[in-house]
C-alpha cells in the first residue's frame, strides 16, 4: 500500500509502497478515504527533520545524556550504530483520517465492518491506504458527514477541548489568537456555544474568514489589545484561547494583557512559555494547558489496551470529544468545507508537503485523497532485494523491534552461511526499512507469509511477549528451526502447549532456542571455568537495578508483557542455573509492601533452590540511582568468591590471589548466542539448551509471580 513517510536522515518526504498494517490488540483495520494534514503539528515534524543532528540534540539534552551513557557501556560504534538506525527508520506522517472498517479485532466493541469511520493518533491515524487503530481512538462517521469532513476529526478536538477547558458560559467575551485551522475551528465552536468572539491574526484573509463563521470582531494581532478593550467594555476578556503556532512568546503576553481579572487563559497551539509573572499574578489569571484531543491522550491503558474512564467521571474523554465534534459538523454548527483549500490524490503527497513548507501559496487545511476503488488490492508482502539464496540457515524475521535490530542482527549478517529473506512486523514501515537495510528479499506485515515460505527454514520471533506461544507452536508446526526472545511464554498453559509441541516436533531435529543471552557471555564462560572443580554448592547473589518502567507500559501488563519478572527475571534465573550446571527445585519470593509507584513487583527478591544444593538470591530494585551499573552477580564455594560487574569486569579470588577478567564494552553474549544456534542448525545434533532448561526456567518465574502474591514457596 502507499503511505506517506518522513526520512530524517535524508529529511525527504516520499510516498512509499509497504506492506499495510496487521491487526492486533483491541482496534479496527481502516480503508481509508481521506487525511487530513494538520499544518501546525505536522510542519513542525518536518521542519525538525531537517534541523542538523546539532541543533536536535542541543533541543533534547536528556537523549543526548543516554547516548554519553550507552557510549560508556557499550562503546562508541555500537552506541552511533544505533542511534543512526533509529534515524534511518522514517517516520509515518499524519494523525487524522476518515474511511470504512474492513476489519475488527474480538474486543473491538461496536464497531462492525463495514462502518464509516474517523480516526485519531499518531502513528495510527496516519497518510496511508490502510490503517490500524485502537477503538477508543475512533468513532462512526454521522449519516450526513462525509469521509472528508470526518477526516478533520482530530482537529477537531483539539479544538473542542480547548474550549472545554476555556469553560465557556453564554454570553461570555472570549478572544482567539491565531486563526489558522485550530482558531477557525475554535472560533465556530464558540460561536456555537453561545459567546462573543474576538479573533486576531496577522493575515487578513484569515481575518475575513473568521467573520464568516460568525466572529464578532476580528483584527490584526497588532491592534488586539485597543480592539480587546472596546470589545469588553473595558473589563478584559473573559477567556483567551490560543490557538497560534510561534516560537515567539508573544501570544502569552498578549493574553495576560487582554484578560480580565480572574480570567482565563488556554493554551492550544505551540507557543512560546515564558510567563510573564506581573500580570498574571496581579490578574488572578487562571493558566491553562488543553492537553490535545482529551483525557485519555498519553494514556497507553485506554489507548491501547482499551480500558474506558467510567462516563459518570470522565464525561469528555478523547473519544467522546471526537463524537461531539462529528454531531456538530452533522448540524452544520461547524462548517469545514470552506477550511480545506487543497486536495491532494496520495501519490502526489509530495507537492502537498512542498506548498506546506514553501508557503508561497495561502492554505488552511489540505486533504489527501486515496482510490475510491474498493476492490483494490493491497499485497501484503512487498518485494525489497534479491535475498541470499542456497545458504544453510534461511531465516524470517517476525518482529524487528530495537532489541532485534541492535543486538541479534549485527551478529547475524556476520554470519556467512545465514540468509535473512524475510522481515515481518504489524506496522510493516519497520519491515521494509529494515528488508532494505539489510536486502532481504521481502517484507511483510503478515507473521503467515514467514511461515509459509517453504524457503525460510528458521524463524526468529522478537514481537510482544503476549504473542510468543503462538507464533513459538506455529512455527514448529511449520516446520521451522525457532529462536524466541524470553520469556517463552505468559502461562503455564501456554508452556505445556509449546513443550507438547517441541516433543513431536524435536525428533524431527528442530531446534527451539530462547533468548537467554548471558549464559553465553565470556564472564559466564569465566566463572563456569572458575567453579568447574568445586565440590561443594555454590552460594549465589544477583543484583539488578533494573530502573523504573511506568505502569503503563505494555511490559508491566499481565496479559501483554506478563510483567517484569516473567519479562526480565528469567534472564537472571537462567543464569544461575547456567552456572551452578543444576535446574531449580523450588522458589519463594517476598516484595516491598507498600510503595509510591504502585508497582510492588518492581522491588523483591527471589530466592532459589537447585537439585545439587545450591541456592540462588536475585534482588530486583527499579528504585536504584541510574548512576549505579545495572547488574551485580557474586558466587561463593570452596572458599573461592567471584564478583561481576556489568558484563565488563569479573574479579576473582581464591586464596591469596585475586585476578580479574575484563571485556573491551559491556558483553552480555549476544553474538555466541547466534553463533551456537546457527551452528545447532547446520550441524544438527542435541539442542543449544535442553528444553528441560528453557521450561524450568519459565516456570520458576511463574511461580515466582504467585509466590509475590501468596508468599509461600512453591516447588517446581
Amino acid at each position: 500500500m502507499k503511505q506517506i513517510l518522513q526520512h530524517n536522515r535524508s529529511t525527504t518526504i516520499q510516498v512509499e509502497e509497504v506492506p499495510p498494517p496487521a491487526l492486533r490488540g483491541s482496534g479496527l483495520l481502516v480503508l481509508n478515504e481521506a487525511s487530513l494534514i494538520s499544518p501546525g503539528t505536522e510542519k513542525s515534524t518536518v521542519q525538525s527533520a531537517q534541523q542538523s543532528l546539532m541543533s536536535r540534540a542541543m533541543e533534547r539534552p536528556e537523549k543526548v545524556k543516554k547516548v554519553l551513557a550507552a557510549i560508556h557501556k557499550d562503546g562508541l560504534a555500537q552506541t552511533l550504530s544505533r542511534v543512526f538506525d533509529k534515524l534511518d527508520t522514517p517516520v509515518a506522517l499524519g494523525y487524522s483520517c476518515a474511511g470504512t472498517v474492513v476489519d475488527v479485532a474480538q474486543d473491538a466493541g461496536a464497531f462492525a465492518i463495514g462502518d464509516r469511520v474517523a480516526c485519531a493518533g499518531q502513528n495510527y491515524a496516519s497518510h496511508a491506504e490502510m490503517v490500524y487503530v485502537p477503538k477508543h481512538l475512533c468513532v462512526k462517521i454521522p449519516d450526513p458527514v462525509d469521509f472528508e469532513d470526518a477526516s478533520c476529526v482530530t482537529l477537531g478536538a483539539i479544538a473542542l477541548q480547548g474550549v472545554r477547558q476555556a469553560e465557556p458560559r453564554l454570553g461570555d467575551r472570549i478572544a482567539v489568537i491565531g486563526l489558522g485551522l485550530l482558531g477557525q475551528l475554535t472560533v465556530q465552536l464558540l460561536k456555537a456555544s453561545g459567546c462573543r468572539v474576538l479573533g486576531s491574526d496577522l493575515d487578513p484573509s484569515k481575518l475575513e474568514l473568521a467573520r464568516q463563521f460568525g466572529a464578532d470582531l476580528a483584527v490584526d494581532s497588532g491592534a488586539l489589545p485597543d480592539a480587546s478593550a472596546a470589545f469588553s467594555e473595558g473589563h478584559g476578556v473573559d477567556a483567551v484561547i490560543i490557538t497560534a503556532s510561534t516560537k515567539d512568546n508573544g501570544p502569552i503576553e498578549m493574553a495576560g494583557a487582554i484578560a480580565r481579572k480572574k480570567g482565563r487563559v488556554v493554551v492550544v497551539g505551540a507557543v512560546g512559555m515564558n510567563v510573564p509573572r506581573e500580570p498574571y499574578y496581579k490578574k488572578e489569571l487562571d493558566l491553562r494547558l488543553s492537553m490535545s484531543y482529551g483525557p485519555g491522550r498519553y494514556d497507553s491503558r485506554y489507548e491501547e489496551q482499551g480500558q474506558d474512564y467510567p462516563f459518570a467521571y470522565v464525561r469528555w474523554t478523547e473519544q467522546r470529544n471526537m463524537q461531539a465534534f462529528l454531531e456538530l459538523v452533522a448540524e452544520r454548527k461547524v462548517l469545514l468545507k470552506p477550511l480545506i483549500t487543497h486536495r491532494f490524490p496520495i501519490e502526489q503527497a509530495e507537492s502537498a508537503y512542498a506548498l506546506m513548507m514553501e508557503g508561497k501559496q495561502p492554505y488552511i487545511a489540505m486533504v489527501i485523497t486515496y482510490p475510491s476503488d474498493r476492490a483494490r488490492s493491497l499485497p501484503r508482502i512487498i518485494p525489497v532485494g534479491k535475498g541470499q539464496a542456497g545458504r544453510p540457515v534461511t531465516m524470517g524475521i517476525i518482529g524487528a523491534g530495537n532489541h532485534v535490530n541492535d543486538m541479534l542482527l549485527p551478529p547475524l549478517q556476520t554470519m556467512s552461511r545465514v540468509a535473512i529473506r524475510g522481515i515481518c512486523t504489524a506496522s510493516g514501515i519497520s519491515a521494509k526499512t529494515l528488508a532494505g537495510k539489510i536486502e532481504a528479499a521481502y517484507c511483510t506485515s503478515d507473521a503467515q507469509s514467514i511461515l509459509d515460505d517453504q524457503a525460510i527454514n528458521c524463524v526468529l520471533i522478537g514481537t510482544r511477549h503476549d504473542s510468543h506461544a503462538s507464533l513459538v507452536v506455529r512455527s514448529l508446526l511449520a516446520d521451522k528451526h525457532v529462536f524466541v526472545e524470553k520469556p517463552l511464554c505468559l502461562t503455564e498453559d501456554e508452556l505445556q502447549e509449546i513443550r507438547a509441541t517441541y516433543e513431536k516436533k524435536s525428533v524431527e531435529g528442530l531446534q527451539l532456542m530462547a533468548g537467554f543471552n548471558r549464559r553465553f557471555s565470556p564472564h559466564a564462560t569465566e566463572a563456569r571455568t572458575f567453579f568447574a572443580s568445586r565440590t561443594n554448592p555454590l552460594v549465589m547473589l544477583y543484583r539488578i537495578n533494573a530502573g523504573r518502567i511506568p505502569p503503563d507500559h505494555w511490559i508491566q501488563d499481565p496479559q501483554v508483557g506478563g510483567g517484569r519478572i516473567v519479562g526480565e527475571v528469567c534472564h537472571f534465573v537462567d543464569y544461575l542455573q547456567a552456572l551452578c550446571g543444576a535446574r531449580p527445585t523450588s522458589v519463594c519470593a517476598g516484595r516491598v509492601g507498600r510503595h509510591s509507584s504502585g508497582l510492588t513487583d518492581d522491588q523483591c527478591s527471589i530466592t532459589l533452590t537447585f537439585s545439587d544444593g545450591s541456592i540462588g538470591t536475585i534482588v530486583y530494585t527499579a528504585e536504584g540511582n541510574s548512576g549505579l551499573p545495572k547488574e551485580r552477580f557474586e558466587a561463593h564455594a570452596d572458599g573461592k568468591s567471584l564478583v561481576m560487574d556489568d558484563f565488563m569486569e569479573t574479579s576473582l579470588y581464591e586464596g591469596t590471589h585475586h585476578r580479574r577478567f575484563k571485556t573491551p564494552k559491556r558483553d552480555k553474549g549476544f553474538t555466541e548466542e547466534m553463533t551456537r544456534f546457527v551452528q545447532a542448525i547446520e550441524q544438527g545434533g542435541p539442542p543449544v539448551m535442553p528444553f528441560d532448561q528453557i521450561e524450568a526456567v519459565t516456570r520458576a518465574c511463574l511461580l515466582a509471580v504467585r509466590s509475590l502474591q501468596t508468599g509461600a514457596t512453591y516447588p517446581l
